[in-house]
C-alpha cells in the first residue's frame, strides 16, 4: 500500500544549517529544501554581495535561495561562532562551501561541530577538492570542466570549446552531488546512528558525469569534438533553423525515429546518404537544414508534435513554462510572481510543497534564535553588539 499522501516532502523533519555562499552549495541546499528539509541560511551582515537577495525587493528572483529561513551572523565578531554552534546543536546537516581550511580557522570545522554532535552530517563543497596541488586555487565551473576532460568535448568541430552554461560542475557535478551525498549519509545514519563528512568537489563531479564517455574513448569509438553521435557531429542529433529564425531539435538516432523524421520532412531516403555514413554526414546535414528552413517552427511543430521522430521545438526560458506539456504536469511553478522549475523528482506519498521565496537576510533571526533557546535579553545583547542582524525594516 502506498499510504495517504502527506505534503512536506520526504525530508520533512530534517534540519539543515547552511553557511551562505555562491553557486553549487546553495543549489544543493535548495534541492534539500525542495525535498522538505528545513534549511536555515546563515547570512553575513549586509547579505551576500554577489547574491540577488542582498538587494531589497529582489528576493523573489533569488530562486537559488528559495525554501530557506535566514539568520544574519557576523562570524568574525566575538560570539558569532558560538551562535552558529548553538544552532547546529539542533540540526541534522551542516553545509559549507569555503575553500579548504577556512571553516577550521573560523572554529566551525567538522572536528569541532561533530565532537558534541556525532550524528551530524557535515557537507563540504569545494571546487578542486580538499587535497591536491590546486586545492587552494580559485576556480569556476569552466575551469573544473577543462581539467576534468569535459570542456574539450563540448562544441562544434573546428570551433572553440563551448561553455555549457555552469550546469555541469556547479549544479550537476557540484550541488546535486552534494545533495545526494547528504541524503546517502542520512540514510546510513539511520542504521549506525553516526554522522560523517560528505566531501563533494566540483571537479570530481564533472569527471563523474563523463564516465560513459571515458569508456567510449578507451574503446576508440569517441573522436574529436563535434564529430560524434551526441556532440553535433551526427546530422540526426542536432538543431536546425526554421524559416522564422527559430530552431528545432532533432534526436532521431534509432532507425524507426530516423524514418519518422524523413517522413515528416517529406524526404526520400533513397535520395539521401545512408544515415550512418559518417563521411557523408555534412551532405546529409545540409539536406536536413535546407528542408527545415522551408517552414516556421510552429508549422514544424504541427508536423512532429504527434510523431515518434524525436523532434522538439527549442524553447527559451520565457516560452518553456507555457508549453502545454509543462502546464499539464506543473513542471514550473509561480513563486512570488516568478516562474521557476518545480521541485523534482516527484514522490507519490510525500510530495514536496510549493517552494517559498528566498528570505531577506536576517528575516528570521529572532524566530530561529528563540527556537534555539536564546532568550530575548541575550538576543537583544547580540544584536546590540553587531553579532547578529535583526530583520530588515519593511
Amino acid at each position: 500500500m502506498s499510504g495517504t499522501p502527506t505534503a512536506g516532502g520526504p525530508l520533512h523533519g530534517v534540519r539543515v544549517i547552511e553557511l551562505a555562499g555562491l553557486g553549487p552549495a546553495p543549489f544543493g541546499a535548495m534541492v534539500l529544501g525542495d525535498l522538505g528539509a528545513e534549511v536555515i541560511r546563515i547570512d553575513r551582515p549586509g547579505g551576500n554581495p554577489a547574491g540577488l537577495g542582498a538587494t531589497p525587493g529582489m528576493e523573489p528572483y533569488d530562486v537559488l535561495n528559495r525554501n530557506r529561513r535566514s539568520v544574519v551572523v557576523d562570524l568574525k565578531a566575538d560570539g558569532g561562532v558560538d551562535v552558529v554552534t548553538r544552532l547546529v546543536a539542533g540540526a541534522d546537516v551542516f553545509v559549507e562551501g569555503f575553500r579548504p581550511g577556512v571553516a577550521e580557522r573560523l572554529g566551525l570545522g567538522p572536528d569541532v561541530l561533530m565532537a558534541d554532535h556525532p550524528g551530524l552530517v557535515y557537507a563540504r563543497m569545494t571546487g578542486w577538492g580538499r587535497t591536491g596541488p590546486l586545492a587552494d586555487r580559485a576556480g569556476h565551473d569552466i575551469d573544473y570542466l577543462a581539467l576534468a576532460g569535459v570542456q574539450a568535448h563540448i562544441g562544434r568541430a573546428g570551433e572553440a570549446p563551448t561553455p555549457p552554461l555552469n550546469l555541469v560542475a556547479d549544479f550537476g557535478g557540484g550541488g546535486m552531488l552534494l545533495a545526494l551525498g547528504v541524503v546517502s549519509a542520512l540514510f546510513e545514519r539511520s542504521r549506525s546512528g553516526l554522522g560523517q563528512v560528505v566531501d563533494a568537489a566540483m571537479i570530481d563531479g564533472a569527471a563523474l558525469l563523463m564516465a560513459p564517455l571515458f569508456g567510449a574513448a578507451a574503446l576508440d569509438v569517441w573522436g574529436a569534438r563535434g564529430t560524434n553521435l551526441l556532440d553535433s557531429g551526427a546530422p540526426f542529433y542536432d538543431c536546425y533553423e526554421t524559416s522564422d529564425g527559430e530552431w528545432m531539435a532533432v534526436g532521431a538516432i534509432e532507425p524507426a525515429f530516423w524514418a519518422a523524421l524523413l517522413d515528416g520532412l517529406d524526404l526520400d531516403p533513397a535520395e539521401l546518404p545512408d544515415q550512418h555514413d559518417q563521411a557523408r554526414w555534412p551532405e546529409l546535414a545540409a539536406a536536413l537544414a535546407q528542408r527545415f528552413r522551408t517552414r516556421t517552427r510552429t508549422e514544424w511543430r504541427s508536423v512532429f508534435d504527434h510523431t515518434d521522430a524525436c523532434v522538439a521545438p527549442v524553447l527559451d526560458m520565457s516560452e518553456a513554462p507555457t508549453h502545454e506539456h509543462h502546464l499539464e504536469r506543473a513542471t514550473f511553478v509561480d513563486v512570488g510572481g516568478v516562474a521557476q522549475p518545480a521541485p523534482a523528482p516527484r514522490f507519490g506519498r510525500t510530495p514536496s510543497d510549493v517552494p517559498t521565496v528566498s528570505p531577506a537576510p536576517g528575516a528570521d533571526s529572532l524566530t530561529v534564535l528563540a527556537e534555539a533557546g536564546l532568550d530575548a535579553a541575550e538576543v537583544e545583547r547580540l544584536a546590540g553588539d553587531g553579532v547578529i542582524g535583526e530583520p530588515p525594516v519593511s
